[in-house]
């Protein structure tokens, strides 16, 4: 009877791979976008950008036509104009916004960028929020930055009430405590990551690298790893079919509910992958980025300064809870 004792009692301790507690759960690849699949997956969103950026969202058509977008079978490319001299009366500089067609709540999203736009002026995201109502149903910022300013920094962005701890397990540093969009111009709860690869030339030059997003119940987090890191996991690296987060190490961007119900402050959010330039943060902090001129000058007279700023994704892969 002893032996059975100690063995039900481990048994007991041991954590289960199917319950909802952070770094516990098991995901199934539900979504798998790669080259053509981008055009099925996502919406264009030929708007006015809502932080005012010199920009001019084109429809997909459009990008088609203008080689704005462009896929194979295993790459899908994003990018702004880079041939035209931009009239300073006229509209901004061509470039794409795209939603997701399908929106989530708990789930884990997996970035394989080989490239992001880079150069002065430029302000590129990967993001998730809901489609309407902003800043109503939450805001993760992925993977966001301005004027090759590295590294990168993940933010959420909520109404007001929602706060993080100033201590907590990542490996990313924290900046502003306080979600609220309200408080120091929408600047959000940051974090900024540990490495100049995460971020512009540097993610560039070292063939890109994996951004990685989870939503559990109980917390939001982003982990991120360079091309050439020997421990990126395996299913992240090759896709598979699973993915539970327990197996990763601490995440990068650490978002847990101690002080803040994500369940209120999240609803379902979509994914948005979007290259605008200037505007609401790029423009502001423009003239401490070492970059020439003014911003909108700059964008509007130096169209090959931008034959950097493309995205090129190996692939977004979605995985969603599963519970056997």
């Amino acid at each position: 009877m002893f032996p059975l004792a100690i063995a039900l009692s481990l048994l007991a301790s041991t954590p289960s791979f199917a319950t909802t507690d952070h770094f516990g759960t098991n995901y199934l690849l539900t979504s798998n976008i790669v080259g053509p699949a981008f055009y099925s997956a996502f919406t264009w969103e030929a708007i006015a950008d809502p932080t005012h950026g010199r920009v001019n969202y084109v429809d997909e058509f459009t990008s088609i036509k203008r080689n704005l977008t462009y896929a194979s079978f295993d790459t899908f490319i994003l990018q702004a104009d880079h041939k035209t001299v931009l009239d300073a009366d006229g509209p901004g500089r061509d470039s794409v916004r795209i939603i997701s067609r399908k929106a989530y709540t708990q789930h884990i999203a997996v970035f394989d960028v080989r490239h992001m736009p880079e150069g002065c002026g430029t302000w590129p995201a990967i993001w998730e929020t809901k489609g309407q109502n902003w800043p109503s149903g939450g805001e993760v910022d992925i993977m966001e930055g301005v004027n090759n300013q590295s590294p990168n920094a993940a933010t959420l962005h909520t109404t007001e009430g929602c706060t993080m701890p100033a201590s907590r397990l990542q490996t990313g540093t924290a900046g502003q405590l306080d979600c609220n969009y309200l408080v120091n111009y929408n600047t959000g709860c940051t974090v900024k990551f540990p490495t100049t690869q995460s971020y512009g030339p540097d993610f560039n030059a070292n063939g890109g690298g994996w951004f990685v997003m989870e939503r559990s119940l109980d917390a939001i987090s982003v982990w991120f790893w360079p091309r050439n890191d020997p421990w990126v996991p395996w299913e992240i690296k090759f896709g598979g079919l699973k993915l539970n987060s327990r197996f990763w190490g601490p995440p990068t961007a650490y978002f847990p509910n101690t002080s803040c119900d994500l369940a209120k402050y999240f609803a379902e959010n979509n994914i948005i992958i979007n290259l605008t330039f200037c505007g609401d943060w790029a423009g502001n902090a423009y003239g401490q980025s070492g970059c020439p001129s003014t911003c909108v000058d700059f964008v509007n007279n130096n169209p090959t300064a931008f034959r950097g700023a493309y995205f090129d994704f190996a692939a977004v892969r979605v995985y969603e809870p599963t519970y056997f």
